[in-house]
């Protein structure tokens, strides 16, 4: 049997009974790094005086994971108590997990998740926005197009929206939403469940002068405000039913989706 089991995001008391005891019995343990793991491990065994009786500690992340499902011996997976565990966090959250949970599905391998701390869900309770819908986007891109473009989406979103981020690259991702729209309110968590756990709400520009000049260190969630919603919700397809000039069709249109009124205005042409 496969068991996912999610790992402390930094506040080791975070680990549940149930993983615990998952791990003590593990014969096989898959993760993305063993150093990191191995150093888990020791501090549960210390803190709580637990036995862990895994024979082998197995590296799986997003470079290998492919390799090594190609290749694993079946029986492993379905004979033995095989753990996958996360650095931080829960398994499949902008870390691997999904592939491996495919692969039980597919060959019949019998599989279990166990919930457990969580960056992305721990920020959005925290934040107070009060829309309970959301849409969580991990990192951004690294390239500029898509970044631009996942940006994009993220400020226009009507649901509140989710990302992580580096501490090199905060700044930069502030920036880049203050030229968006400044007055956008963001909520940032820096190091949560940790030691050193700060938390920050105010409008993106606000932000981004309180921390250009200070050494932005640790992981970071930003949790942006969704898109206020203007009069009643109303639908495009519901504008395209009104009996209207076409230029007042794309002006609606436009301003309900931001998209530009002149590339709405042909295709409303284009469709008589």
């Amino acid at each position: 049997m496969v068991t996912l089991v999610p790992a402390p995001i930094g506040n080791l008391e975070d680990i549940s009974f149930r993983s615990i005891e998952v791990l003590k019995v593990a014969q096989t343990i898959f993760c993305e790094d063993t150093r990191v793991t191995k150093k888990l491990l020791t501090l549960l065994k210390n803190r709580y005086n637990i036995e862990f009786s895994y024979e082998k500690i197995i590296s799986f992340h997003q470079h290998n994971e492919y390799n090594i499902l190609k290749t694993i011996d079946k029986d492993i997976l379905k004979k033995q108590n095989v753990v996958y565990l996360s650095d931080a966090g829960m398994p499949c959250i902008s870390d691997p997990g999904a592939l491996l949970i495919n692969y039980c599905i597919k060959e019949s391998i019998t599989y279990d998740v166990i919930p457990g701390a969580n960056a992305l869900l721990t920020a959005f309770c925290m934040s107070g926005f009060i829309e309970t819908k959301f849409s969580f986007f991990g990192f951004l891109p690294k390239e500029n197009k898509k970044r631009e473009n996942m940006l994009l989406k993220s400020i226009n979103n009507e649901y509140t929206t989710i990302l992580y981020e580096a501490p090199h690259r905060l700044l930069k991702l502030l920036k880049e939403i203050v030229i968006l729209d400044p007055n956008k309110t963001l909520f940032l968590a820096k190091e949560l469940t940790k030691l050193h756990q700060q938390t920050f709400k105010n409008k993106a520009s606000i932000l981004y002068e309180q921390l250009k000049d200070t050494k932005i260190k640790g992981e970071w969630v930003v949790v942006i405000e969704p898109k206020e919603k203007i009069g009643i919700p109303i639908e495009v397809r519901d504008i395209e039913y009104l009996q209207i000039k076409p230029k007042e069709k794309a002006k609606l249109i436009s301003k309900l989706t931001g998209r530009k009124i002149k590339d709405i205005y042909q295709e409303l042409l284009d469709k008589i």
